[in-house]
């Protein structure tokens, strides 16, 4: 029953669930983008280079059995999520309020030492 315990506490932690929506989250919005480039980017953008290769999507695009069609695809996908995430982050980091220390009293000394410079700055008699 121990080990049970550890493990229900482990998975119920928040850092693990926190991971666990993270995970998920990024697997559709992958997919979202992965849509956007397949069905919208590339007959849009890359239609024209393409009928010029004779091709009807970006898959076809080969030089022997390396397929950098698919790897420029995978570019675009990830400068795409890199830039969102990128927003997203400077987004949040602009609700964050700065921590504005609160005006403190001056201590005794401070005090002290203010007066002494108050009667240093006096003319001399």
């Amino acid at each position: 029953m121990g080990m049970l315990k550890e493990f229900k506490d482990f998975v119920m932690r928040g850092n693990v669930l926190d991971l666990a929506v993270a995970v998920v989250i990024g697997a559709a919005f992958g997919a979202i983008v992965s849509s956007l480039v397949e069905h919208v980017i590339t007959p849009l953008l890359l239609a024209p280079a393409l009928s010029a290769a004779h091709l009807n999507n970006i898959d076809g695009l080969s030089w022997g059995a390396v397929k950098y069609g698919n790897f420029l695809s995978a570019i675009i996908k990830f400068v795409i999520i890199a830039f969102i995430l990128f927003l997203i982050v400077k987004f949040f980091k602009s609700l964050e309020k700065k921590a504005v220390p609160p005006a403190s009293e001056p201590t005794a000394t401070e005090k002290l030492l203010a007066q002494i410079l108050e009667e240093l700055k006096k003319p001399q008699k």
